[in-house]
């Protein structure tokens, strides 16, 4: 636990410290084979994502949203949800996506989080589990559980994100409407605790309420300011992805352009689930050893 004398004092964060460059070089020797190199859009996308990882982890917001402020909390969520998986993402070449997410424990995951309902369920209980008051003052006061916390909040943001990109293999091809409507619906189920922030009449959350104020604010307005950044910022960037969507939908309604191409990847990927199914079904079989008959017995 650091002194908490003044909002806006310097500390270093050591684990996001090291995880950041670390990302960086893994990128770029990753993208330097053969076949991976990625394109200067792709370079753009991960470049600004790991610039938006410097700035919700990093001083000022870093140390705001550990111990002073929930809107420096709520605005470090949004880039961890609404922002940096995205643009990791995108800006991963393909090949390197298909490589990474190709052992089974991580496909049987994948598989799972790219379906909508899944996807909506994951989100909600992380949204609202890591918010309850409980574990905020737990990351406030242990520099390991934070750390834990905010990587169980990045990781919800690919799960956000997997029914909607593109770029990871074998996920479930939905038309621009099933997209749009998801992305919707996650704008509205997940975000429901800002409403009780913005009319609580006290502020919820005792490890944000210190002597010493962020810019004057009070917790309560802190707390009120919170939420309504938390609610119109999820519904403005998943709705300003959601409408093109369906501006595209009702363009090629009737057409086969609504479609999502079928991609080579997508096809391999199925065929080794189905080769994994394939060998857990005759597992059993070889491990079962065979009947030497009545009377005789099993060796």
């Amino acid at each position: 636990m650091i002194a908490l004398d003044h909002p806006f004092e310097w500390h270093l964060d050591i684990f996001w410290t090291l995880a950041i460059p670390a990302l960086v070089v893994a990128y770029v020797v990753a993208t330097r084979q053969e076949g991976c190199r990625p394109t200067r859009r792709q370079a753009r996308f991960f470049a600004l994502g790991v610039v938006a990882l410097l700035v919700a982890f990093m001083w000022p917001l870093g140390d705001l949203a550990a111990h002073w402020s929930l809107l420096a909390l709520v605005l470090q969520r949004l880039l961890l949800t609404l922002a940096i998986p995205p643009l990791l993402v995108t800006g991963t070449p393909r090949p390197i996506l298909i490589r990474l997410t190709r052992p089974a424990a991580v496909d049987a995951v994948l598989r799972l989080v790219v379906k909508p309902m899944p996807a909506v369920a994951i989100v909600t209980v992380v949204a609202v589990g890591t918010l309850t008051t409980g574990v905020v003052s737990l990351a406030a006061h242990s520099s390991v559980a934070r750390v834990v916390i905010q990587i169980v909040v990045l990781l919800s943001g690919f799960v956000l994100w997997a029914p909607v990109l593109t770029e990871l293999p074998g996920r479930q091809p939905l038309s621009a409407v099933g997209r749009a409507g998801y992305l919707i619906v996650q704008s509205i189920v997940p975000s429901f605790l800002s409403v009780v922030w913005i009319f609580a009449h006290r502020a919820l959350y005792s490890s944000y309420d210190h002597h010493a104020r962020v810019l004057g604010m009070s917790p309560v307005l802190d707390q009120q300011l919170a939420g309504f950044l938390a609610k119109l910022s999820t519904i403005a960037v998943l709705w300003t992805v959601a409408f093109p969507l369906l501006s595209r939908s009702h363009v090629t309604a009737g057409t086969d352009e609504d479609a999502e191409p079928l991609i080579w990847s997508d096809v391999e990927r199925e065929i080794e689930r189905a080769d994994r199914r394939d060998q857990r079904a005759r597992r059993p079989h070889a491990a079962t050893p065979p009947d030497a008959g009545p009377g005789v017995p099993p060796t």
